[in-house]
């Protein structure tokens, strides 16, 4: 686990680079508030204070574009508060939070509501995190959430994933897949990511993706930043959210679980008017523009610097 010290080091690493007043319209219009950051989760597991500091640095970064809501289970909103409460002063920004709900859905939403009411200038929890397995599940806890709040659903890959989604869709509530995790076996395989989008898109069903995706493209990394830990082969985000974006342009799932798969960097050249896959696959800026807006809206990550490092190093950014 990386040390407070060690991250503002990074962070300071970070910023000196920063250039991109010329990015590339198809990066911002894939990028844009990607990142949802999950700090106090594993592998970092970050404290409170850690957490926050982090992400009031990150806020006033030149890549804040980037950031998306800071994850905060419900049960510790009252430690957010009390940690963040110097850094609202210093900055306009309005912070947003996604919330893990507890065990009580109807305690939650009480908890959350009146949270915003009370700080609503300063922070908005705008987004709630459940987990569900069946179809009764989602339906019970989405007449229970708010209609105010983005609630997102986490749901099992397996049989019954299309009655699911459709119960999503009828209940206008957003899905949420696990892409990794601190095992090998948390990763579920290339097809199963596939089909889980597909049928988001098909139902038009919202969805973001949690866990295991701190790097850009596929690539075999350590699991854990212990300095023994194991490792394992873990998902790229631009390889998920582009081939969400493919997926939604009518791309066979064949190629898609391809794209899926990348480990080449060279194989991907955005500029102002999309990006080019294999020197033969177009998406448009537009296009994913449209993707961000309408589908696949984030990730979860407890790392922002290694997503912003990575792309650097791929030439990205």
């Amino acid at each position: 686990m990386p040390t407070i010290t060690h991250i503002r080091l990074d962070y300071r690493r970070m910023k000196i680079s920063m250039a991109d007043s010329n990015q590339k319209k198809s990066i911002r219009a894939l990028l844009t508030g990607i990142v949802d950051y999950a700090g106090l989760f594993p592998p970092s597991q970050l404290s409170m204070p850690q957490a926050v500091a982090n992400y009031a640095a990150y806020g006033q970064s030149d890549y804040k574009w980037m950031l998306g809501q800071f994850i905060v289970p419900v049960a510790r909103l009252d430690e957010f508060t009390r940690n963040a409460n110097d850094f609202f002063s210093k900055t306009e920004d309005v912070w947003r939070l996604s919330v893990l709900a507890g065990e009580d859905i109807y305690e939650t939403v009480r908890v959350v509501e009146e949270f915003n009411h009370a700080h609503h200038a300063r922070v908005v929890c705008d987004a709630l995190e459940v987990k569900a397995n069946t179809s009764y599940e989602i339906k019970e806890l989405a007449e229970a959430a708010s209609p105010r709040l983005k609630t997102y659903f986490e749901i099992p890959v397996d049989a019954h994933l299309a009655d699911l989604i459709s119960t999503l869709a009828v209940c206008g509530v957003r899905a949420k897949i696990r892409t990794g995790g601190v095992t090998e076996a948390a990763f579920p395989p290339v097809e199963q990511i596939v089909r889980f989008m597909r049928v988001c898109l098909a139902a038009n069903v919202p969805f973001k993706a949690t866990a295991g995706l701190h790097h850009p493209l596929r690539s075999v990394k350590p699991l854990t930043y212990e300095a023994d830990a194991p490792e394992g082969t873990m998902n790229g985000f631009l390889n998920v959210f582009l081939a969400a974006a493919f997926l939604q342009q009518g791309y066979q799932p064949k190629l898609v679980a391809e794209l899926l798969k990348d480990k080449r960097a060279d194989n991907f050249l955005f500029d102002n008017n999309g990006v080019l896959w294999r020197q033969e696959h177009f998406l448009s800026t537009i296009a994913l523009e449209n993707l961000r807006t309408r589908s696949a809206i984030s990730f979860g990550s407890c790392s922002f610097i290694e997503p912003v490092e990575d792309l650097q190093e791929i030439g990205l950014l």
